[in-house]
Protein backbone atom coordinates (compact mmCIF):
# COMPACT_ATOMS: atom_id res chain seq x y z
CA UNK A 1 0.00 0.00 0.00
CA UNK A 2 1.17 3.75 -1.04
CA UNK A 3 1.18 7.19 1.09
CA UNK A 4 -1.81 8.12 -1.11
CA UNK A 5 -3.59 5.13 -0.17
CA UNK A 6 -3.71 5.75 3.71
CA UNK A 7 -4.02 9.38 2.65
CA UNK A 8 -7.09 8.72 0.39
CA UNK A 9 -8.68 6.69 3.25
CA UNK A 10 -8.55 3.06 4.25
CA UNK A 11 -10.25 0.82 6.65
CA UNK A 12 -8.02 -1.05 8.91
CA UNK A 13 -9.35 -3.85 11.54
CA UNK A 14 -7.12 -3.73 14.38
CA UNK A 15 -7.18 -6.63 16.94
CA UNK A 16 -6.69 -4.20 20.36
CA UNK A 17 -4.32 -5.68 22.74
CA UNK A 18 -4.96 -5.89 26.67
CA UNK A 19 -4.53 -2.56 28.69
CA UNK A 20 -3.57 -0.76 25.84
CA UNK A 21 -6.20 2.70 24.80
CA UNK A 22 -7.88 3.00 22.05
CA UNK A 23 -6.21 6.70 21.77
CA UNK A 24 -2.81 5.01 22.03
CA UNK A 25 -3.23 2.22 19.24
CA UNK A 26 -4.71 5.32 16.99
CA UNK A 27 -1.42 7.43 17.95
CA UNK A 28 0.70 4.07 17.27
CA UNK A 29 -0.56 3.82 14.17
CA UNK A 30 -0.87 7.34 12.92
CA UNK A 31 3.18 7.12 13.81
CA UNK A 32 4.17 4.30 12.01
CA UNK A 33 2.01 5.04 8.80
CA UNK A 34 4.20 8.93 9.15
CA UNK A 35 7.69 7.49 9.58
CA UNK A 36 7.11 4.39 6.92
CA UNK A 37 5.81 6.72 3.94
CA UNK A 38 7.90 10.21 5.54
CA UNK A 39 4.45 11.82 5.51
CA UNK A 40 4.07 15.24 7.83
CA UNK A 41 0.13 15.34 8.41
CA UNK A 42 -2.49 12.19 8.14
CA UNK A 43 -5.57 11.70 9.94
CA UNK A 44 -6.26 8.65 12.14
CA UNK A 45 -9.37 7.73 14.23
CA UNK A 46 -11.21 4.84 15.41
CA UNK A 47 -14.99 4.24 15.17
CA UNK A 48 -15.95 3.54 19.02
CA UNK A 49 -13.30 3.19 22.36
CA UNK A 50 -12.51 -0.20 23.95
CA UNK A 51 -11.50 -0.11 27.09
CA UNK A 52 -7.87 -0.77 28.60
CA UNK A 53 -9.01 -4.04 29.56
CA UNK A 54 -11.02 -4.52 26.69
CA UNK A 55 -9.74 -6.65 23.69
CA UNK A 56 -10.84 -7.11 20.11
CA UNK A 57 -11.97 -5.34 17.66
CA UNK A 58 -10.75 -1.67 16.82
CA UNK A 59 -12.20 -0.32 13.22
CA UNK A 60 -9.73 2.24 12.58
CA UNK A 61 -9.82 5.14 9.55
CA UNK A 62 -6.84 6.56 7.72
CA UNK A 63 -7.25 10.40 5.72
CA UNK A 64 -10.91 10.76 4.04
CA UNK A 65 -12.14 7.87 5.47
CA UNK A 66 -12.08 9.55 9.25
CA UNK A 67 -15.91 10.96 7.95
CA UNK A 68 -17.14 6.99 7.67
CA UNK A 69 -16.37 7.12 11.17
CA UNK A 70 -20.05 8.33 12.39
CA UNK A 71 -21.29 5.35 10.47
CA UNK A 72 -19.35 2.93 11.69
CA UNK A 73 -20.48 3.92 15.30
CA UNK A 74 -23.39 3.67 15.00
CA UNK A 75 -23.47 -0.10 13.35
CA UNK A 76 -24.06 -2.68 16.06
CA UNK A 77 -21.58 -4.38 17.87
CA UNK A 78 -21.01 -7.79 19.32
CA UNK A 79 -19.26 -8.77 22.36
CA UNK A 80 -18.15 -11.75 24.53
CA UNK A 81 -16.56 -11.80 28.29
CA UNK A 82 -17.01 -13.05 31.57
CA UNK A 83 -19.00 -11.38 34.46
CA UNK A 84 -18.04 -12.74 37.55
CA UNK A 85 -21.77 -12.93 40.06
CA UNK A 86 -20.86 -12.42 44.14
CA UNK A 87 -18.84 -9.34 44.45
CA UNK A 88 -19.02 -5.50 42.72
CA UNK A 89 -16.08 -3.20 42.30
CA UNK A 90 -16.52 0.67 42.16
CA UNK A 91 -15.34 0.96 37.67
CA UNK A 92 -17.91 -2.30 37.21
CA UNK A 93 -14.23 -4.50 36.15
CA UNK A 94 -10.81 -5.28 37.22
CA UNK A 95 -9.64 -1.76 37.03
CA UNK A 96 -10.87 -1.35 40.83
CA UNK A 97 -10.79 -3.33 43.76
CA UNK A 98 -13.84 -5.61 44.95
CA UNK A 99 -15.62 -3.31 47.14
CA UNK A 100 -18.51 -5.30 48.33
CA UNK A 101 -19.24 -9.13 48.28
CA UNK A 102 -23.05 -10.93 47.88
CA UNK A 103 -25.07 -13.87 48.44
CA UNK A 104 -25.05 -16.57 45.46
CA UNK A 105 -26.34 -19.72 47.36
CA UNK A 106 -29.82 -18.51 45.48
CA UNK A 107 -28.61 -18.30 42.39
CA UNK A 108 -29.64 -21.42 39.72
CA UNK A 109 -28.77 -21.76 36.01
CA UNK A 110 -32.26 -21.30 35.53
CA UNK A 111 -32.57 -18.00 37.15
CA UNK A 112 -29.56 -16.63 35.35
CA UNK A 113 -30.40 -17.80 31.80
CA UNK A 114 -34.06 -16.13 32.72
CA UNK A 115 -32.34 -12.92 34.20
CA UNK A 116 -31.11 -12.04 30.53
CA UNK A 117 -34.81 -11.65 29.26
CA UNK A 118 -34.89 -8.26 31.35
CA UNK A 119 -32.04 -6.93 29.52
CA UNK A 120 -33.38 -7.66 25.73
CA UNK A 121 -34.67 -4.31 23.87
CA UNK A 122 -33.96 -1.08 24.52
CA UNK A 123 -33.62 -0.20 28.19
CA UNK A 124 -32.51 2.05 30.42
CA UNK A 125 -28.39 2.45 31.83
CA UNK A 126 -26.38 4.52 34.17
CA UNK A 127 -22.88 4.59 32.53
CA UNK A 128 -20.13 3.94 34.74
CA UNK A 129 -18.59 6.62 36.89
CA UNK A 130 -15.32 5.55 35.53
CA UNK A 131 -16.46 6.14 31.65
CA UNK A 132 -14.89 8.89 29.51
CA UNK A 133 -18.05 10.71 29.31
CA UNK A 134 -17.45 14.04 29.42
CA UNK A 135 -19.73 16.14 31.95
CA UNK A 136 -19.43 20.14 32.33
CA UNK A 137 -15.90 19.87 30.78
CA UNK A 138 -14.27 16.75 32.87
CA UNK A 139 -14.40 12.95 31.98
CA UNK A 140 -16.39 11.14 34.60
CA UNK A 141 -13.35 8.91 35.81
CA UNK A 142 -11.78 12.03 36.71
CA UNK A 143 -14.37 12.74 39.24
CA UNK A 144 -14.42 9.18 40.32
CA UNK A 145 -11.25 9.10 40.97
CA UNK A 146 -10.49 11.97 42.56
CA UNK A 147 -13.44 10.66 45.05
CA UNK A 148 -16.32 13.58 43.67
CA UNK A 149 -19.64 12.22 43.29
CA UNK A 150 -21.59 13.50 40.23
CA UNK A 151 -25.15 12.97 38.88
CA UNK A 152 -25.19 10.77 35.97
CA UNK A 153 -28.34 10.76 33.88
CA UNK A 154 -29.63 7.00 32.34
CA UNK A 155 -29.64 6.59 28.82
CA UNK A 156 -31.49 4.60 26.26
CA UNK A 157 -30.10 1.99 25.09
CA UNK A 158 -31.04 -1.42 22.99
CA UNK A 159 -29.92 -5.01 23.06
CA UNK A 160 -30.94 -8.11 20.75
CA UNK A 161 -28.92 -10.73 22.00
CA UNK A 162 -27.95 -11.48 25.38
CA UNK A 163 -26.75 -15.38 25.19
CA UNK A 164 -25.06 -16.86 28.38
CA UNK A 165 -22.63 -19.87 26.92
CA UNK A 166 -20.79 -20.95 29.90
CA UNK A 167 -21.40 -21.07 33.66
CA UNK A 168 -18.68 -22.14 36.09
CA UNK A 169 -19.66 -22.83 39.92
CA UNK A 170 -16.63 -24.54 40.56
CA UNK A 171 -15.10 -21.44 42.70
CA UNK A 172 -18.12 -20.97 44.49
CA UNK A 173 -17.25 -23.73 47.54
CA UNK A 174 -14.26 -21.03 48.79
CA UNK A 175 -15.51 -17.75 47.22
CA UNK A 176 -19.01 -17.71 46.59
CA UNK A 177 -18.60 -16.61 43.08
CA UNK A 178 -19.59 -17.88 39.97
CA UNK A 179 -18.16 -17.11 36.37
CA UNK A 180 -20.72 -16.80 33.61
CA UNK A 181 -19.52 -16.68 29.92
CA UNK A 182 -21.17 -14.35 27.84
CA UNK A 183 -22.49 -12.97 23.96
CA UNK A 184 -23.84 -9.72 23.65
CA UNK A 185 -25.59 -8.00 20.37
CA UNK A 186 -26.04 -4.33 21.14
CA UNK A 187 -26.58 -0.60 19.71
CA UNK A 188 -24.15 2.49 19.75
CA UNK A 189 -23.73 3.54 23.69
CA UNK A 190 -24.03 0.23 25.48
CA UNK A 191 -21.65 -0.10 28.31
CA UNK A 192 -21.55 -3.85 29.06
CA UNK A 193 -19.80 -3.01 32.33
CA UNK A 194 -23.36 -1.39 33.10
CA UNK A 195 -25.16 -4.58 31.81
CA UNK A 196 -22.56 -6.90 34.20
CA UNK A 197 -23.44 -4.61 37.27
CA UNK A 198 -26.90 -4.63 36.41
CA UNK A 199 -27.30 -8.10 35.88
CA UNK A 200 -25.93 -8.84 39.50
CA UNK A 201 -28.46 -6.27 41.02
CA UNK A 202 -31.64 -7.84 39.01
CA UNK A 203 -30.67 -11.67 40.49
CA UNK A 204 -30.35 -9.83 43.78
CA UNK A 205 -26.51 -9.99 44.36
CA UNK A 206 -23.51 -8.22 42.63
CA UNK A 207 -21.61 -8.39 39.97
CA UNK A 208 -18.72 -7.11 37.84
CA UNK A 209 -16.86 -7.54 34.49
CA UNK A 210 -13.98 -10.11 34.31
CA UNK A 211 -12.58 -10.01 30.37
CA UNK A 212 -14.28 -8.57 27.24
CA UNK A 213 -14.02 -9.01 24.10
CA UNK A 214 -14.95 -7.21 20.62
CA UNK A 215 -15.91 -9.42 18.08
CA UNK A 216 -17.99 -7.36 15.46
CA UNK A 217 -18.70 -4.12 14.74
CA UNK A 218 -21.84 -4.32 11.69
CA UNK A 219 -20.07 -6.83 8.60
CA UNK A 220 -16.49 -6.53 10.16
CA UNK A 221 -15.49 -9.03 12.42
CA UNK A 222 -12.57 -9.31 14.58
CA UNK A 223 -11.28 -12.34 13.29
CA UNK A 224 -10.24 -10.57 9.67
CA UNK A 225 -8.35 -8.23 11.65
CA UNK A 226 -4.43 -8.21 12.49
CA UNK A 227 -2.21 -7.22 15.68
CA UNK A 228 -0.54 -3.57 15.67
CA UNK A 229 2.57 -5.97 15.48
CA UNK A 230 1.49 -7.45 12.14
CA UNK A 231 0.21 -4.24 10.66
CA UNK A 232 3.63 -2.26 11.61
CA UNK A 233 5.69 -5.27 9.59
CA UNK A 234 3.18 -4.76 6.96
CA UNK A 235 4.12 -0.96 6.37
CA UNK A 236 8.00 -2.51 5.60
CA UNK A 237 6.74 -4.54 2.56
Amino acid sequence: MTAEDYLSGQVLLIDKPLNWTSFQVVNKLRWEIRQAFNIKKIKVGHAGTLDPLATGLLVICTGKMTKQIDTFQGQTKEYTGTIVLGSTTPSFDLETEINKTFPTEHITEDLIHDTTKQFIGEIQQFPPVFSAIKKDGKRLYEYARAGESVDIKSRTVSISEFEITKIDTSTALSTSAINIDFRVVCGKGTYIRSLANDFGKAMNSGAHLSALRRTKIGDFKVENGTSIAAFIESLKG
